[in-house]
């Protein structure tokens, strides 16, 4: 702890020495009378934000081009796919804290599953789970299984990409619904910005935003923030800091190098208000009761939270006479992560437990993860007749390993109206004990080609080599598996002169497991297919992207209970999912923005197991999601700066079991903002789930449910200069 302690201190020292910096060669220049010369800069602060390839990203809440659809700089409305972004001014004027809280007003998109989790961002992307292998960082791939996991601060972000649908033609391996690009925030501009804050529940921060460019083509940027209070649940408390460096030298129009880097420590008492039975938060237990939200079910003596991460990569470029343009990005990832803590356990229907007890279970685990990831490409245009290529080639490398110890054990119950802590828990014994080491190489090919006069056919074909070596060190078995697939997509598209653009694609994934049968066999990779359908409209008499889609997706080789063997899991299940989405973002005239979408998913077990019944909807998958924000700001007058949003968010029913005869209800929650602009300062008081609405955002089973979050308030202050 002393020296956990002694790193945030340094943390905080740091955070506040950019502040300090940066303000100290305007104080020089003060001292020596140095007359300084307006210079106007135009950069994220003015809403024109580059997502880190020299595409001009977001202006205001509306994006335009992106790399993640296609790795090529493209227009959104021409990848034929549904793509969502989230730029840094939504970001801003809705004040996530984390990154599922800033994924709430995406189309097909069900964040924040278990509710307030202070420790995971879950998410799922068209009824399917993306935060496992469906997470990416400029471009790399985040692969992470069970506890191995990274999180990323939505400050350290200048946007995040949502594309929906397969997508391993061109990324490999990773979630068959959709997966989420983090794109890191990068020097290249002038930066000063310093902010803080503090929500309802006592949980405070600080965070500096510090970047110049310097002489000679190079640049620098720092982020920092320091974090650290309450939480919804009582007792529950954290301390978080993080650090992100970052360098670029770019000698020449045709050259760059990113040196980009992150280091990240979080220490927390248990805050999850998930976990919990169906009876007594969905409906009330057998004696009418239903647990607090707020309940603390841990033990502060033994709670234990203690994470290390690190990331350091690059992004190098450099582009020939012939237009012909190399990159290569890489990156090597580390996590270390401790847990200890108690869990809510048991089923209070079945007649086991009565009155007002909580059953609890005892978990620990202890995870170390290494990963690395190269991305090669080579890019150019060439000219046959009548079509126009925009060729890409690639080779990417990934290598993951995680080394995990998992302890598992019982504990006593406690009462949900008057918790007494302090009763001795035993220890609990070892359950796993494993390493797992994944290799992944892929070779991959995308042709752009225009013909006509606005026809656009997108192409690509990729080959993935896997080799997979799993090592139960507490059995003493060790399995190896070697898998190799071809994965694509074919889309066809029209780009009309009025800015409407229908497509429609066809697109594969191929992801390779770490999880085994429990006898000694890898489970066949997961397989998927999609067919998608849609329009997408970028208006040329306003700023704005409209989209709709419809699409029809399957997943083989889901795992489930072996029906042979119910001891063992096995991937044999099959789940289609078929659904129609829609989607806006807008910047109005007069300060006006709108940002919203629609989701209906109609998803059914399509391959029957003993656990998984044919005909039956998986569970936590809403049938319907909607949201709509309205953002208005002064721009003139009295009142100039004076701005304001409001939010409305609906999750329709899902179901907590595979037999489908218990179900969630849906909920509709009220979000709000209140901000005032003058000058370098901003001043904004945000307001989630308004009215405190009290319900369930799902339940993985029938004792395993999570309480949505309750009404926060955020109190922040920024100053820019």
């Amino acid at each position: 702890m002393l020296r956990l302690k002694a790193y945030h201190l340094l943390l905080a020292g740091t955070v506040s020495g950019l502040v300090l910096t940066s303000f100290q060669p305007a104080f020089a220049q003060q001292a020596a009378e140095t007359e300084l010369k307006p210079v106007v800069v135009e950069g994220s602060q003015a809403g024109a934000a580059e997502d880190g390839s020299g595409v001009g990203a977001v202006k205001g809440v509306v994006a335009k081009k992106s790399r993640t659809g296609a790795k090529t700089a493209t227009e959104l409305k021409e990848i034929p796919q549904s793509v969502s972004v989230v730029g840094r001014e939504q970001m801003d004027l809705q004040s996530p804290q984390k990154i599922d809280e800033a994924l709430r007003y995406v189309p097909g998109v069900n964040p924040s599953t278990y509710g307030t989790d202070a420790d995971t961002d879950w998410i799922f992307v068209r009824g399917f789970q993306a935060d496992q292998a469906g997470v990416f960082l400029d471009g790399l791939s985040f692969y992470q299984t069970g506890f191995g996991t990274f999180l990323m601060d939505p400050f350290l972000l200048e946007r995040i990409e949502v594309v929906k649908g397969p997508s391993s033609s061109l990324y490999g391996g990773g979630n068959p619904g959709g997966f989420l690009d983090y794109v890191s925030k990068r020097p290249g501009e002038r930066h000063r910005s310093v902010e803080t804050g503090i929500n309802s529940f006592g949980n405070g921060y600080i965070a500096a935003d510090i970047g110049d460019a310097l002489s000679d083509g190079l640049s620098y940027r720092v982020n920092g923030k320091l974090s650290g209070g309450g939480w919804e649940t009582d007792q529950s408390k954290d301390l978080r800091s993080a650090l992100a460096p970052s360098f670029k030298w770019q000698p020449d129009e045709a050259t760059s190098l990113t040196i980009l880097g992150s280091l990240s420590r979080t220490d927390l008492v248990h805050t999850s208000s998930g976990f919990l039975p169906y009876f007594g938060t969905v409906k009330p237990s057998q004696d009418g009761h239903f647990i607090p939200r707020d309940l603390f079910y841990g033990e502060k003596d033994i709670e234990e939270y203690d994470r290390t991460q690190a990331l350091i990569g690059y992004e190098f470029s450099h582009s020939f006479d012939n237009d012909w343009t190399v990159r290569q990005n890489l990156r090597y990832g580390s996590v270390s992560l401790e847990e200890d803590g108690m869990y809510g356990s048991g089923n209070w229907m079945t007649g086991s437990f009565a009155g007002t007890t909580l059953p609890r279970f005892r978990f620990a685990h202890d995870t170390t993860v290494n990963t690395f990831t190269v991305d090669n490409q080579i890019e150019g245009s060439v000219e046959t007749g009548a079509l126009a290529h925009t060729l890409l080639l690639g080779l990417d490398y990934r290598y993951y390993k995680i080394d995990e110890t998992q302890h598992f054990g019982g504990g006593t119950g406690i009462d949900i109206f008057n918790p007494v802590y302090g009763a001795a828990q035993a220890a609990p014994a070892l359950w796993m004990d494993y390493e797992t080491t994944l290799h992944q190489v892929g070779i991959y090919a995308q042709d752009q080609i225009r013909f006509g006069d606005g026809w656009l056919a997108t192409l690509n074909g990729r080959y993935d080599f896997v080799s997979t070596e799993h090592d139960n060190i507490k059995d003493g078995v060790l399995t190896k598996g070697h898998d190799g697939a071809f994965s694509g997509r074919a889309g066809l598209a029209y780009d009309f002169a009025n800015g409407l653009t229908p497509y429609l694609s066809y697109s594969t994934s191929f992801s390779p497991t770490t999880t085994t049968n429990g006898a000694g066999t890898l489970l066949k990779p997961e397989t998927a297919q999609q067919w998608e359908a849609g329009v997408k409209y970028a208006p040329d008499w306003f700023d704005g992207l409209f989209t709709a889609s419809v699409f029809d997706l399957t997943k083989q080789n889901v795992a489930a209970r072996d029906p042979k063997n119910p001891l063992l899991t096995a991937a044999i299940g099959e789940v289609n999912v078929k659904g129609v989405e829609l989607g806006v973002q807008a910047n109005l005239v007069n300060g006006f923005k709108i940002i919203g979408g629609v989701a209906y998913l109609d998803a059914e077990v399509t391959k029957a197991t003993s656990t998984m019944a044919a005909g039956m909807t998986p569970v936590q998958i809403p049938d319907l999601t909607a949201s709509l924000w309205l953002d208005y700001t002064v721009e003139s007058g009295a009142l100039e700066g004076l701005g304001g949003g409001a939010g409305v968010r609906y999750v329709g029913k899902s179901f907590a079991d595979n037999l489908n005869t218990l179900e969630v209800p849906g909920a509709t929650v009220v979000d709000a903002a209140l901000r005032y602009k003058r000058d370098n300062w901003n001043v904004s008081l945000n307001v989630a789930n308004l009215f405190d609405k009290d319900y369930v955002a799902s339940c993985q089973g029938i004792t395993s449910c999570g309480y949505g979050a309750g009404r926060t308030f955020t109190l922040k202050a920024q100053v820019n200069w």
